[in-house]
């Protein structure tokens, strides 16, 4: 009998793991691990691992510190993607609204496929330039 793993969650190298987790954590409403929160009072954060929960305290995304990270140069491929994350909309109408918070969040919109009759969808980079995608379910 084959063992059977779950994905845990998906983790994001940075080199601002705070600021990545609060940009996602605001865009998907999503929630610290206990014990992640920020400090309080003003305290340093020396957070280089954080993890974001969903309101049953399932792991979706981490954030990992590292060093350097070179910024993908997609569409050109000197510097590929690796890895992006989908997110889907049910409407046009709340995907122009998603593009707005994306970006009031410092989102970077990359690619505009809104006429795309088949996917409309728009393409930004995050906080880190890490590529992510919404679109029309």
């Amino acid at each position: 009998m084959a063992e059977y793993h779950q994905l845990l969650h998906t983790v994001l190298d940075t080199t601002r793991p705070r600021e990545l987790a609060e940009f996602y954590r605001h865009l998907l409403g999503l929630l610290y691990r206990p014990g992640d929160e920020p400090p309080a009072d003003g305290a340093p954060d020396e957070a280089y691992w954080l993890v974001l929960v969903d309101s049953d305290g399932v792991r979706k995304l981490a954030f990992q510190q590292v060093d350097h990270l070179p910024r993908t140069t997609w569409p050109e491929h000197d510097v590929t993607m690796q890895l992006h994350v989908d997110f889907t909309v049910s409407s046009r109408a709340e995907l122009h609204r998603q593009r707005e918070r994306a970006e009031a969040l410092g989102a970077e919109l990359v690619l505009d496929r809104i006429d795309d009759p088949g996917e409309p969808l728009f393409v930004f980079a995050d906080l880190s330039g890490h590529p992510f995608r919404i679109f029309v379910a």
